[in-house]
């Protein structure tokens, strides 16, 4: 059993390689679901943890619809990881009418080579996941990241299934998306999978002495300085128990 870990800074990281986890998929703003993190984050993590590190490819949040300039800054992007010696890239591309861009997605994979390349949930947002699986194979993906098109891999867990039993070893498909302690066991039993992805995610209190209590987020909504996100290595620890006490117990 593969065990992914997705961070978000380079404090995760390091929980998560303290947690056993065998590879890291590092972002930023988890709020947009990743984008592409900072070279000086990518370059503090490949130099601090000796595990896979996979790099989101993602210029913004939203759809997977990208422009030029943006997909310009995509092949950037992927150069910088070149020099930086990431493992792979994690990034997916669709057209208008829901399938993979598959001359865009190409390129891209042709360009990050020898690195490894993810299919990210892009995947959930096309059409067809039967016609999207072949398309990620026809342009040389070496796995999928997917819920089974549904908000939660449990909910997904027996699409996710059948793709492993079309892929036939062709390309890796991996369960993420609310996955945790109650989740993990189901999901691999419904769908065999050998990989799996999750974020163990942990809080811890900010070391600020003063704290100015009238702002949050300066000004979102959404976020707080005072609570900084991290991985609880123990949870990647009994995340890894399940998944392998579930790994081979398919059920129909």
């Amino acid at each position: 059993m593969t065990i992914e870990v997705v961070v978000y800074n380079i404090e995760s990281a390091l929980k998560a390689q303290e947690g056993g986890a065998d590879r890291i998929e590092l972002c930023d703003n988890p709020s947009e679901g990743g984008t592409t993190p900072s070279f000086a984050t990518i370059e503090s993590v490949r130099q601090n943890v000796s595990m896979d590190v996979y790099v989101m490819i993602r210029p913004r949040g939203g759809d997977f619809l990208y422009s030029n300039y943006e997909f310009h800054s995509m092949k950037r992007d992927i150069l910088q990881c070149q020099k930086l010696s990431v493992d792979g890239i994690v990034f997916g591309i669709l057209n208008p009418d829901g399938t993979i861009d598959k001359k865009r997605c190409k390129e891209l994979i042709d360009k990050a080579r020898p690195l490894k390349v993810t299919c990210h949930r892009a995947f959930d947002m096309t059409r067809d996941p039967f016609e999207a699986l072949e398309d990620c194979i026809e342009v040389g993906f070496d796995r999928i990241l997917t819920a089974g098109q549904q908000a939660k891999a449990s909910q997904g867990a027996e699409l996710i299934g059948q793709l492993i039993d079309k892929a036939n070893g062709r390309i890796a498909i991996m369960p993420g998306s609310g996955v945790n302690e109650e989740t993990v066991e189901e999901i691999i039993k419904k769908s065999g999978a050998k990989e799996i992805h999750f974020s163990a995610t942990a809080f811890r209190e900010s070391g600020m002495a003063f704290k100015n209590q009238q702002i949050a987020g300066m000004g979102s909504d959404e976020g707080s300085e005072f609570k900084l996100r991290t991985v609880d290595p123990q949870r990647v620890r009994i995340m890894r128990k399940l998944a392998e006490s579930a790994e081979g117990l398919r059920v129909s």
